[in-house]
């Protein structure tokens, strides 16, 4: 009765609202009026005339707003959006030749803005439609989430190319998964269970997506702009760019692998230009920042040759590194490719190269350089290590990016979408773990960066500590960056794993051309550079006791030095650090492992480097986070039983400048050792000792001795190498690989027409739940205490950014039993309500240990 009643009044509206007849609103308009802004069956006539008043404002100026300024309330239209995002998307996506498709891309991604109920929603969520009118009605549009703004535009483009036949149906496919995913991350093709969740999308009610609605109140410029794009040239355009991807001989899997990372990168060049115009119209101060020029090589490569020509020649050593540094240099102007460089611990492996990325990329006009190191323990180091070469005073800009944190969550708020990063630097190191995340993860944080692969120098540090899980998942992804994004990757080891000789090389396998190692006779430069002795000490029938090791690591430090022990377990190095306290004279006792947060390991690492370059007595017992990349240099290293590579690389913390005439290396075997849930350990360990049997006086530095144990490590490990899921991660046994290729197992696939059959979200869920299970825990260690008071206390978004990047180096990643210990004893807490980035309470970190599970002032920390 009473919305009859408000029906009937309406005929009186146009006198209230002093709308004259000649206003372009005909009938139509004013039924949708009527209908649109009353949607709940309370009556409240100045209510409803306050929102017809609204919806008139609109509807006459046709000013259709995509964002709302915070500070000044400035307007950013929804037009203005979409050209200045297709603008940017186009020249991300010019990398791979594809420019109109990232012109379209943008155009379309938030054409479902044009939507009465996104503006409804856009001036009630920032304040413009007074909220008191109807708090229901309000609250109804509070979220963002619940207005489908993302569906419209991939709907068109879906319609749109589907009329050109199959080819039109795989290109159209793509774009309308980028378009549809924008919000949320890659969807699903296929769902686990069969169901064709993209037909389901696109197959959405246009009532709730806005469709018909949207075509007929967007720009009539940007019409015209999508209509030019949308033609069977640009179908045509994208298939050639498919088709480079289909190699003769290569398998269904890793062709459709291949095309599934080609959608990825598409999306990232999208989102990654949505954030960007998002948060340069929010802070426009950041537009004048960007970097808008070609990086100039040429600048930083005079300083690096001018730096390494002063270099002194003190050993012998020195000299071959320079001589390994000579060669790569000569290499870079080779062809774009895969290379590797073999090259010993503590053979100048850093600056050999950024010497050689650096001239590749100037001759090939590259936009970056991408470091990607095993663990963030190191980062800093090598960051250092080049920011020394690299930068002078009075940059106006750093070149080094660092990004290893684990602090920001998935779901970010606005401010932190805002401001997150898309690896925009010349040079940037990060960790495997932020690499892989970027390839594979679900959701729109990690993806925002793939693009920035492309054009670029990757230089893998310590390949050889790449997850088994992720080997096939790896190789397609560097095939694809560098046959395909003009790309070069350069695989850094002493220990070189055989990534392109898989058993099942039908799943992928690297593809390195013969003549692609960056430096000459590998065998002969090992022999050069054997500084240490290893002494196989393993006994095969019991093993050492904790007194027995502690004995040898006493023995070792007081006979050498210095001598520092590498274990394979926490629980092992505090057990040696406790029975070695009261036998070591106070201050030349050390511990490292990683429940010391980043701050804490650089000091100890530094007073560790101080007392050596001062010839004064070291024993450290660490875990092995010391044995890739650390520069270090003892008399004599003991080693916990492993596999090969990682004793080779504890070799390499062993006289590292060859200031002795020979170090001492000693592998032991402890009696008791909880590695059954370590597998890389356990199998490493395995194989080692058959090596060890089957040769006789095996030399673990040996580049032949390392090629056969990765043999038999990759052979029995070959089944985990396209990364394995339960039934319960996917509904059934299968494989991240699959999914994320030609969905083999899933029952949809069934007289499914879909050219595309992924499934790109279900796989981006189990990447994150499988390979990164550890959440981050600020924890009070010096100045981390400051940074946990001030994110705890009200801040400006910038301001809190600024503080979570201080927090990383103060910040300690966490396994869930560990989480859950913290958790049940109310040890860690959320910096604010409602937050996902948490602090520990102090009581909880030891100085000897990191953090505890026990509160450290009253009981013995326990060990996690």
């Amino acid at each position: 009765m009473q919305a009859k009643a408000c029906v009937f009044r309406v005929k009186g509206l146009k006198s209230i609202l002093s709308v004259g007849e000649s206003s372009e609103i005909n009938s139509l308009t004013w039924h949708r009026l009527i209908i649109t802004t009353f949607p709940t069956p309370q009556l409240n006539f100045s209510n409803f005339i306050a929102r017809i008043k609204f919806t008139l404002s609109w509807v006459v100026n046709m000013e259709c707003v995509a964002h709302i300024r915070e500070y000044d309330k400035e307007i950013q239209t929804v037009f203005s959006h979409l050209e200045e995002v297709s603008k940017i998307c186009r020249s991300f996506t010019a990398k791979i030749n594809l420019p109109k498709a990232g012109e379209l891309l943008g155009l379309l991604h938030d054409f479902g803005k044009y939507s009465q109920e996104f503006q409804i929603y856009i001036h009630s969520a920032t304040g413009m439609l007074n909220s008191d009118i109807d708090d229901e009605y309000v609250d109804a549009y509070a979220l963002k989430g619940q207005i489908d703004h993302s569906t419209a535009g991939a709907q068109l483009i879906w319609e749109n190319f589907r009329r050109y036949g199959p080819q039109g149906e795989i290109v159209g496919q793509i774009f309308a998964l980028c378009l549809a995913s924008h919000h949320s991350g890659l969807i699903d093709c296929l769902k686990p269970d069969g169901k064709n969740s993209f037909d389901a999308r696109m197959g959405k009610d246009v009532e709730k997506t806005h469709l018909a609605e949207c075509k007929t109140t967007a720009d009539h410029d940007l019409l015209k702009k999508i209509e030019l794009l949308a033609t069977p040239a640009l179908i045509q355009n994208c298939l050639e760019q498919i088709k480079t991807l289909i190699s003769q001989g290569e398998s269904k899997i890793v062709e459709q692998f291949k095309i599934g990372l080609l959608v990825r990168f598409l999306f990232s060049c999208l989102i990654d230009a949505d954030r960007i115009n998002s948060a340069d119209f929010e802070n426009p101060v950041n537009k004048n920042a960007r970097s808008k020029k070609q990086v100039d090589w040429k600048i930083v490569i005079d300083r690096v040759e001018n730096k390494l020509a002063a270099l002194p020649i003190r050993h012998e050593i020195d000299t071959i590194r320079k001589s390994i540094s000579e060669q790569c240099k000569a290499k870079a102007f080779g062809p774009q490719g895969i290379y590797t460089l073999t090259v010993p611990t503590g053979g100048g492996k850093t600056y050999s190269s950024i010497r050689y990325a650096l001239h590749h990329a100037k001759k090939y006009n590259l936009d970056r350089i991408i470091y990607i190191i095993p663990y963030t323990s190191i980062i800093e180091q090598n960051a250092q290590a080049v920011r020394n070469l690299l930068e002078v005073n009075g940059d106006p800009a750093p070149w080094v990016l660092e990004h290893h944190s684990n602090l920001e969550p998935e779901r970010l708020s606005w401010h932190q979408k805002l401001i997150a990063e898309n690896w925009d630097a010349p040079i940037v190191f990060t960790t495997m773990v932020q690499f892989l995340d970027t390839l594979f993860s679900g959701g729109t944080r990690g993806a925002r960066r793939m693009h920035q692969l492309a054009r670029s120098v990757l230089v893998f540090d310590e390949i050889q500590t790449l997850p088994i899980k992720c080997v096939h998942l790896f190789c397609n992804a560097i095939n694809f960056l560098v046959f395909h994004t003009k790309t070069t990757a350069v695989l850094c080891t002493a220990t070189q794993p055989l990534l392109d000789h898989l058993k099942k090389p039908e799943k992928g396998q690297l593809t390195i051309p013969e003549g692609n190692e960056l430096v000459q006779n590998v065998s002969a430069l090992f022999n050069k550079l054997k500084r240490v002795s290893i002494n196989n000490k393993v006994r095969l029938n019991d093993g050492w006791t904790e007194s027995e090791l502690v004995e040898l690591a006493v023995a070792e430090y007081k006979e050498k030095g210095t001598c520092l022990v590498i274990v394979n377990t926490k629980q092992w190095a505090q057990q040696l650090f406790r029975g070695c306290k009261d036998r070591v004279a106070p201050g030349n006792l050390f511990h490292l492992s990683t429940s010391l947060c980043p701050a804490h390991r650089k000091k100890i690492l530094g007073n560790i480097r101080h007392r050596l370059d001062k010839k004064l007595p070291v024993l450290c017992i660490s875990t092995q986070l010391i044995e890739a990349g650390v520069d270090v240099d003892f008399a004599s290293v003991i080693r916990f039983l492993a596999g090969l590579d990682s004793i080779a690389q504890a070799a390499g913390r062993c006289n590292r400048n060859g200031s002795l005439p020979q170090g001492t290396v000693h592998i032991v075997n402890p009696n008791q050792e909880s590695i059954d849930m370590l597998e890389d350990i356990k199998e490493g360990r395995d194989k080692s000792l058959r090596v060890l049997s089957e040769k006789a006086d095996p030399d673990p530095m040996d580049p032949e001795v390392m090629s056969l144990y990765f043999s038999y490590y990759f052979f029995s490990r070959a089944r985990e190498m396209d990364y394995p899921v339960s039934a319960k991660q996917a509904g059934r046994q299968d494989s991240l690989l699959n999914l994320l290729s030609n969905n083999s197992l899933n029952i949809g696939r069934i007289d499914n027409p879909l050219k595309l059959q992924q499934s790109f979200s279900t796989a981006g869920q189990i990447f994150q739940t499988i390979d990164a299970p550890t959440q981050a825990v600020i924890v009070p260690y010096q100045e981390g205490k400051g940074i946990i008071s001030e994110l705890c206390s009200e801040a400006e978004p910038g301001k809190t950014y600024e503080l979570l990047r201080r927090a990383q180096k103060f910040s300690v990643n966490v396994f869930p039993n560990v989480w859950n210990k913290l958790k049940n004893v109310e040890a860690i807490f959320p910096i604010q309500s409602g937050e996902e980035i948490f602090y520990l309470d102090e009581r909880y970190y030891s100085e000897d240990f990191g953090l505890s599970t026990e509160p450290v002032g009253f009981l013995e920390p326990q060990i996690i």
